[in-house]
Parts: structure tokens; C-alpha cells; sequence
């Protein structure tokens, strides 16, 4: 098949996961114009109009989503067949990389990412998503292209790289009127708690082991993620479990102090996942290794 040909599908898949001709042409590196004319094509060879502009953007009609799972896997043999695999220039790109999250490593690992890439790639954008149920399924699909926490879930079906380790610790104010220069079990068990709802991640862990220890938690305060939990705790007498890497981040901004969760948590890891799709795909490759660069050499200089 001509390069035209799959360039015509390409414009179909980008389109597809963008729901934006404009994306779509950026992420290609190609004019929006040919990108325009290609979606013209397109439409006169399938006698439809395949997207739609709505308020949410360029949805795709019953016509493209029948035809899409065709589409990406003749993209796939045509890539297979050609076997050359394109070289990813970070520095003259202006590719935009879909990745969700957990909102801890938007807290943790995101403004790292951010300053690497504004050297090595100033035009590199970022799309990020919150972690949900439906991350497997985006995954799947092309709306992301990488997702990074830690997701039991997504063990299996999807390739995986594990970043770094992670345990639990526990957040109490500098200034709290009953705890002193130890957390003890009865303390934790007294003490209000304030607790993060951990749709999408694994999280919930902590509940279960607690549960199995016969250990309860006076839950005071439950909130739809993390992001509010060291300010709550540095000026209330709520304390909370959370994992360690946060904690730290948070000491250096919070009047906090970090403890021993008095009870054995289980370790877990943190790991970046991404669909066998893109495995090869040479922007997602390079992406997963400024990570597992980044990342890595971050815990040899905070856990070493």
C-alpha cells in the first residue's frame, strides 16, 4: 500500500483519539491543511461523514466507530510490514502525550517530568488524566498513552515497568496536642482520621490490611483525593496514612512530621504501564525511558 494510503489511516486513528483535527495534525507533524484534505478523502471514500463537531469535540459517527478496530490493525501490519521504525526527535517536537495518574505522582514525579522535558523538548505538550475504572479502556482505545501509579488492575494484559518502591507512613501535625515523639497504636486507632476515596488505584490496600489486623480508624474526614490531605492535617488534629513518597513531599511545605504506620503495611510499587499497540512506537518508547531515568535516579538521591 503507498504511504499516502497509510497516511490516510493515520489521520483516522489521530482524529479518532484527539477528537481534534488540530491535535491530530500536531501529533502527526502534519499541516493542518493536509490533515483537512485527508479527512475530506476519507469521508468520500467511505460515503460518511465519520466525525462530527460537537461541543465535546470531533465525535466519531456509528460509521467510524464500526470501522476503527479495521483501521488500527491494518495501521499495525502496514508498520509491521515496513519495519523501519521512525527516530523521535524530542527537540523539534511537538508531539502531546496523554498520560493518567494518580494525583500523589501529579504531586511527585509530574513537576520533575515538566522541567526535563522543558529542556530536552520545549514543544512537548501534555494531556493528564486522573486514574479511574475506565483507565485499562484508554489504554486500550489510544486516549492515553501511558499510565503511571500504582494499579494493581492493570497487572495484566499490558506491558508494565516498575519505577520505584513504596511504603506507607503517617502524617501528624507538628503541633498536635497528643502525640509526641512516637505514634502508637492506640493512637491511631483513637485519633481522628482523614482518608482519600482511591477509585482507580490500589490503595485501598491499607483498609484491607487494617481490616484483617482488627485495627479500626475513627474515619472523621474522607476526600475525593489527596491533594488537600497535608494541609488538612498540618492545621487540624487529624492524622493520616498516606504513602511515603507524598509525605516527604509534602514535610518540605507543611508543618508536618512523618511516623512509622504502627501496624505492618505492605509495600507496593510504582510502576508506569502502556498497550502492546504502542510498545513500539518510538515517542512512547522514548517517553517510558525519560521516566525510568528520571525516576530512578530520583530514588538513589531520597532514598539512598
Amino acid at each position: 500500500m503507498a504511504r499516502f494510503d497509510l497516511e490516510l489511516l493515520l489521520v483516522f486513528d489521530e482524529i479518532y483519539k484527539t477528537r481534534n483535527v488540530t491535535r491530530a495534525a500536531d501529533n502527526l507533524g502534519l499541516p493542518q491543511s493536509t490533515v483537512s484534505i485527508a479527512l475530506a478523502k476519507l469521508r468520500e471514500h467511505f460515503n460518511d461523514r465519520l466525525f462530527s463537531r460537537t461541543a465535546k469535540g470531533m465525535e466519531p459517527t456509528p460509521r467510524a466507530q464500526n470501522a476503527i478496530a479495521d483501521v488500527r490493525s491494518s495501521i499495525q501490519a502496514l508498520q509491521h510490514a515496513l519495519a523501519e521504525q521512525p527516530v523521535f526527535e524530542p527537540a523539534d517536537s511537538k508531539r502531546e502525550f496523554r498520560i493518567c495518574m494518580t494525583d500523589i505522582s501529579e504531586v511527585v514525579l509530574l513537576p520533575q517530568l515538566l522541567n526535563h522535558l522543558r529542556k530536552v523538548g520545549p514543544g512537548i505538550r501534555l494531556d493528564v488524566s486522573k486514574i479511574s475504572p475506565g483507565s485499562p479502556a484508554d489504554l486500550a482505545d489510544g486516549t492515553v498513552d501511558l499510565a503511571v501509579g500504582f494499579m494493581p488492575h492493570l497487572e495484566a494484559g499490558f506491558y508494565q515497568q516498575t519505577l520505584f518502591n513504596q511504603h506507607f507512613t503517617c502524617l501528624v501535625s507538628t503541633d498536635h496536642p497528643r502525640i509526641g515523639k512516637t505514634l502508637r497504636l492506640e493512637a491511631l486507632q483513637r485519633e481522628a482520621h482523614v482518608v482519600v476515596r482511591t477509585s482507580g488505584t490500589g490503595h485501598a490496600i491499607v483498609d484491607k490490611v487494617l481490616a484483617q489486623e482488627s485495627v479500626q480508624r475513627n474515619i472523621a474526614l474522607q476526600l475525593p483525593s489527596f491533594l488537600g490531605v497535608a494541609r488538612i492535617v498540618a492545621e487540624t488534629e487529624m492524622i493520616a496514612i498516606v504513602p511515603h513518597r507524598y509525605g516527604v513531599a509534602m514535610a518540605g511545605r507543611e508543618h508536618i512530621r512523618l511516623f512509622p504506620v504502627p501496624v505492618k503495611l505492605p509495600s507496593f510499587s510504582v510502576k508506569q504501564h502502556w498497550h502492546e499497540r504502542y510498545h513500539a512506537d518510538a515517542s512512547n518508547r522514548w517517553l517510558r525511558q525519560v521516566m525510568a531515568q528520571l525516576f530512578s535516579e530520583s530514588i538513589a538521591k531520597t532514598d539512598g
